[in-house]
């Protein structure tokens, strides 16, 4: 596992300092986007070696963000929560054969998953001009889940 914590970890370092070598010869600079998950920013949402590698993905976001300094380089991470995608259909399988979709979700303010699209229009915001004042940040499209510790059994907000 260490083995393949550190090789993820290399690996993305090289693309990396590749891609800036690239953007670098660009007159207007850009926007690199790499995909973390809130596995990196909170513990509890993944095993040791998935988190600790999307950490190391936020990380290196910020530490690029402020070695690009000067370039008119942006560099961020999208840190998904739970979202239906391939990598979770087990759990929205499982759901589904118990009946229990409905509760996929319900630890986060929003009482629900995600969907691709709403990861891909974060996205689109960070690559577009529109986040040109967002560099080095873990972006976490979640529901609110990072916003609090999970908390079971939420009461639904009443009038104020």
């Amino acid at each position: 596992d260490a083995y393949y914590l550190d090789n993820r970890s290399n690996s993305r370092a090289n693309v990396f300092k590749y891609v800036a070598k690239v953007m670098m010869q660009q007159p207007d600079g850009g926007s690199m986007i790499a995909t973390a998950s809130v596995a990196g920013i909170r513990s509890g949402a993944g095993d040791m070696v998935y988190s600790s590698s999307k950490a190391a993905v936020i990380s290196m976001c910020k530490t690029m963000a402020n070695q690009l300094t000067g370039t008119n380089i942006r560099v961020n991470a999208i840190c998904p929560g739970l979202i239906e995608t391939g990598m979770t259909k087990m759990v929205f399988d499982m759901a589904d054969a118990r009946g229990t979709r409905g509760k996929i979700g319900q630890l986060n303010p929003l009482l629900r998953y995600g969907v691709p699209d709403e990861i891909a229009s974060a996205v689109l915001f960070l690559a577009s001009d529109d986040s040109s004042y967002v560099n080095g940040q873990e972006f976490a499209v979640c529901g609110g889940l990072t916003s609090s510790l999970p908390v079971a059994n939420r009461k639904k907000a009443v009038q104020m």
